[in-house]
């Protein structure tokens, strides 16, 4: 089954996706998948996703006690996460890869996210080339800035051992 794209009920170019086509798309699952949907999608430039960031996260038990904050690194995260989800909608072929993080640059966190918040994911692809990607990712909590990155990725086979389609000597950074 393929993750199907639904268009929007105010624009029929732009998509959107559910929890299920997010896990059809991407091979994160509890606690790590860190998407709840997808509100729009302008194929091959930019998504919108949501994450509704709730006091039973994992993550809050340790980060920190008494006041609870959302890891800044789990924000870059979504985001990245975002991205491939933009991304794998192009590839068909989609089973037997990842799409890994090479990069992250200009992380900047503007505000805490706590529990209650829901987070706005906004991706721009700035760079595609089928292979490499990189993308501006910004988050928002009650239409505040909250953190903004761009990140850099790469596609590559999910084989054991496998590079994939990295060229020689390209590092094959972490999940995405």
């Amino acid at each position: 089954m393929d993750a199907t794209l639904q268009p929007t009920p105010n624009d029929p170019e732009k998509q959107a996706l559910n929890i299920g086509d997010l896990m059809e798309l991407l091979p994160h699952r509890y606690p790590m998948l860190l998407l709840d949907r997808v509100v729009e999608i302008v194929r091959a430039k930019r998504i919108v996703a949501l994450k509704n960031v709730t006091v039973n996260e994992p993550f809050f038990v340790g980060h920190f006690p008494g006041y609870p904050i959302m890891p800044g690194v789990l924000i870059v995260e979504a985001m990245a996460q975002a991205g491939a989800a933009l991304l794998f909608t192009e590839h068909k072929k989609r089973d037997d890869k990842l799409l890994l993080f090479t990069g992250i640059e200009r992380a900047r966190f503007r505000r805490p996210v706590t529990p209650g918040d829901q987070l706005r994911i906004e991706v721009e692809v700035l760079a595609y080339r089928g292979t490499a990607g990189r993308l501006q990712g910004k988050a928002y909590v009650d239409g505040k800035l909250a953190c903004e990155a761009v990140v850099t990725c790469r596609l590559l086979s999910r084989a054991p051992g496998a590079r994939g389609d990295a060229a020689e000597g390209e590092p094959a950074g972490g999940n995405a």
